[in-house]
Formats: C-alpha cells, sequence, structure tokens
C-alpha cells in the first residue's frame, strides 16, 4: 500500500476508481491525503464520521456548451466547467481559467486545493473553481467579449454572492471579468458582489492586482525570517512567469531588498544580472501584451533563452514559481538545491511535481506550498466580498495591511499545525492540516446529511 492508514488507502483507490484519467486532479488528492495520516491516527471521529471520503467528492460539478461567433461570422464551440466543491464554511469561492489546457481534471484539482486555502485565510468561503478550454491569446476584443458573454449566460445559473462567487485565474483579468459582469448584471437585473476582480469604477477592491504577488512575498519573508532568521534583504531571486502574480512578487521582493534577476514565460525566460527592470516587463506585459523575448532588445546585458524550464539552472538564494501547474520538475529541484537555493514558494497552483518537493524537503529547502504561499490573491478576494457587503471602499493601504496580516497568520497556522502533529517545518502537511481541520469541524456539525 502507498498509505499506512488502510482507510487512507481506500479512500484514494476509490477517488482513482471514480476519477480515472484526471491525472491533476489525482495527483492533487495523493498529496493531501498523505498529510492526513497523523490526523486520522489522531482523531478517529473523524474517519467514523467519513468526513475524508467526503470531501474528496465535490458537492456540484457542472460542464457546459459555450458558443459564440467569432469575427469571421463563424461558430465557435467551446466547453465550459464550474465545480463547487465545497462551501461547509462558506459560499463557493475560485478564479475562472480561460486557456486550452482547461480540462476536467485540471478544474477539480484547482478546486479541491481551492477549499484548504481558502480556509488558511481565515475569511468564510468554500473551494470552488471554474473556466474554458477558450484561448483569449489572438482574439479581439470583440470575439472575447462574445466568449464571456455567452460563457455567463449558463455561469449565472449557478452562481450568486451568497452562493458562488467567481474570480479571475490564467486567461481572465480586468477586461474578461468586466464583460462576465456586464452580462452577469443585465440578465439577473442586480448589482451584487457576485464577481472579484471587478474594476474600480463598479465593485472592485484596491490592492486586489498586486495581491497574489504581495501576498507570496509576506508569507515568504515570514517563513525565512522565523525558519532561518534571515530576511529577503540581498538575496537572489528568481521568478517564473510574467502575468500578474509574477510582476507584484517582483515588485514586492525588490521593496523587501531583494534582486529578481529573471523572469519568464511561456516561450522562454530572461535573466538580467543587474536585477530586472519591472517597469519594462510591465509595459511588456500589461500595456503591449507582448512576449518576454522582447525585454532584451530594450535592456542592455540582459539575455533571452528559449525554453522557460530553463530559467531554474540560475543559481539564486529564492525561487518563486509562479507561471503553471508542475513547470518544477525533480532535474530542476536538483540543479536547484547544487547551486545554493535557501528556500522556494509556490506562487502558481502545484507548480512543483511531488518528486520536487521531496527533493526540497529532503535537502532542508525551506518550501512554501501553493494553498498557503499564493493564498493572497483569494484572500483580498475575500476582502472585496466584504467591502461590497457594506458598500464601502477601503484605501490600498488598509487592503494591504490586511493582507499582510493574513499571510503572517496563514504561515504561522501552517507552521504551527505541523508541530502539533509531528512534523515540525513541514509546511506542505502544516497547511493541508490547519486547512483540513477548520472545515472538517464545520462538516461535523452539520452532520451526514451533508
Amino acid at each position: 500500500m502507498e498509505f499506512k492508514s488502510a482507510y487512507l488507502q481506500g479512500v484514494y483507490d476509490t477517488v482513482c476508481k471514480r476519477n480515472s484519467g484526471e491525472p491533476e486532479f489525482l495527483q492533487a488528492v495523493k498529496e493531501v491525503l498523505e498529510s492526513f495520516e497523523p490526523v486520522v491516527a489522531q482523531k478517529p471521529e473523524l474517519v467514523e464520521a467519513g468526513i475524508i471520503d467526503r470531501i474528496v467528492e465535490p458537492e456540484r460539478f457542472v460542464q457546459f456548451r459555450v458558443s459564440w461567433v467569432d469575427d469571421a461570422g463563424k461558430v465557435q464551440v467551446n466547453r465550459g466547467y464550474r465545480v463547487q466543491f465545497n462551501s461547509a464554511i462558506g459560499p463557493y469561492k475560485g478564479g475562472l481559467r480561460l486557456h486550452p489546457s482547461v480540462n476536467a481534471s485540471i478544474i477539480k484539482f484547482l478546486g479541491f486545493e481551492q477549499c484548504f486555502k481558502n480556509s488558511l485565510t481565515g475569511l468564510p468561503m468554500g473551494g470552488g473553481k471554474g473556466g474554458s478550454d477558450f484561448d483569449p491569446k489572438g482574439k479581439s476584443n470583440g470575439e472575447i467579449m462574445r466568449f464571456c458573454q455567452s460563457f455567463m449566460t449558463e455561469l449565472c445559473r449557478h452562481i450568486g454572492p451568497d452562493t458562488d462567487v467567481p474570480a479571475g485565474d490564467i486567461g481572465v483579468g480586468g477586461r474578461e471579468i468586466g464583460f462576465m459582469y456586464g452580462q452577469y448584471k443585465r440578465l439577473r437585473n442586480e448589482h451584487t458582489g457576485v464577481l472579484t476582480g471587478k474594476g474600480l469604477s463598479y465593485g472592485g477592491s484596491l490592492a486586489r492586482k498586486e495581491a497574489t504577488g504581495y501576498g507570496l512575498l509576506y508569507f515568504t519573508d515570514e517563513m525565512i525570517r522565523c525558519m532561518k532568521n534571515e530576511s529577503l534583504k540581498g538575496k537572489t531571486v528568481v521568478i517564473s512567469g510574467s502575468g500578474n502574480v509574477a510582476i507584484y512578487a517582483n515588485e514586492k521582493a525588490t521593496e523587501l531588498g531583494g534582486k529578481v534577476v529573471a523572469m519568464s514565460d511561456s516561450n522562454g525566460y530572461i535573466y538580467d544580472p543587474k536585477g530586472i527592470d519591472l517597469a519594462v516587463v510591465k509595459q511588456l506585459k500589461e500595456v503591449e501584451r507582448a512576449r518576454i523575448k522582447e525585454y532584451v532588445n530594450r535592456v542592455s546585458g540582459a539575455e533571452y533563452h528559449d525554453g522557460c524550464r530553463g530559467i531554474w539552472t540560475i543559481p539564486c538564494d529564492i525561487a518563486l514559481p509562479c507561471a503553471t501547474q508542475n513547470e518544477l520538475d525533480a532535474d530542476s529541484a536538483a540543479v536547484l538545491i547544487k547551486n545554493g537555493v535557501m528556500a522556494v514558494a509556490e506562487g502558481a497552483n502545484m507548480p512543483s511535481t511531488p518528486e520536487a518537493v521531496a527533493a526540497f524537503q529532503k535537502a532542508g529547502v525551506l518550501f512554501g506550498p501553493a494553498k498557503a504561499a499564493n493564498a493572497g490573491g483569494v484572500a483580498t478576494s475575500g476582502l472585496e466580498m466584504c467591502q461590497n457587503s457594506m458598500r464601502y471602499s477601503w484605501t490600498f493601504e488598509e487592503v494591504d495591511a490586511k493582507l499582510k496580516d493574513i499571510m503572517i497568520n496563514i504561515f504561522h497556522n501552517a507552521f504551527n499545525a505541523s508541530k502539533e502533529f509531528g512534523s515540525e517545518g513541514n509546511l506542505v502537511m502544516g497547511a493541508n492540516i490547519a486547512g483540513f481541520m477548520k472545515i472538517a469541524d464545520a462538516m461535523l456539525a452539520y452532520g451526514v446529511c451533508y
């Protein structure tokens, strides 16, 4: 058996049988269940109540057709998804991803992870996720608008401010949220906080764009301060990706005294030994929507290399994978360890393979898992929901201060849980258990009918 506990082995075997052909979801479930070995031993009442059996099965999974018309007048058809995984502690909450790779497995993996991440924030939010295999790259504004309107025409049946509150994710930024919210408002005739990541003129929150990247650095800073008695000052940092998370992780890392020397996109990576000029990256990515390789045409001394995985060959003190799932494998982890990396914290969802995580832990590298380290985005989405409910807006500084407090608390909750259950410093186990226990307590209170 892969698990010491026969009960957990049985749960996992059932998940595999019911979800065969869904590797991302099975990977996420296995990683979480492995963390529950000490929980099962110490809390038999959770086994008796079947809490773990229930938490790995989504409450609801919706798949639907999205038909829209392109600029040439041709009808296009995509698949839309929404998984409402667990609402024990609050309305379902989780982003919408538009990318050709989107399928049932990825949506379920993301929704499952979201349950624990949202729980860790301390805010009353359940876990969900959604999206479509639609690719916004190369599409006109009109095509993106028509897709988003068609997508929301179906999705609006399943969401609401007290039921399910989606947000943005890969491929869904302010433009897409605006199109979706406009269609929701048109169809439902109501102005409510049903989506987060909205524009400031219609209910959005200050600091939301920066939140995941900033939160990642608040978590990382607290992790290395408490576990290594170190700080970010003077540290060399490598960040994969060049979207919102990576850009604002760079901004905050620099503000805290680090030097970011590399960033990437899906085609390749840039290396600038002087430190990345973030203003140039913002111009390329936020204004021009250009490829990262254009950076070397504007900054002397910088290098561009094809193949985004090569970014992990650059020596650094801190590595922040902020691109996509399974981008950092065992071979990359070995190179990072050989080059003396001190800490790795995940800005993307499950960017490190299980083999890479095991290698970091064995080598004594501090490792901040995604469900803890990148929770800043959903935490600030939760703060946006609060502001919408109050019909009120906080200042940037107020939101940022609340975000910092939340991320520091997430670290300590995960660290304390790792100590309580016999694996001090294992933040993967600690985050899984800390997030799970809050959900489990609520599910126990509701009874087995839930």
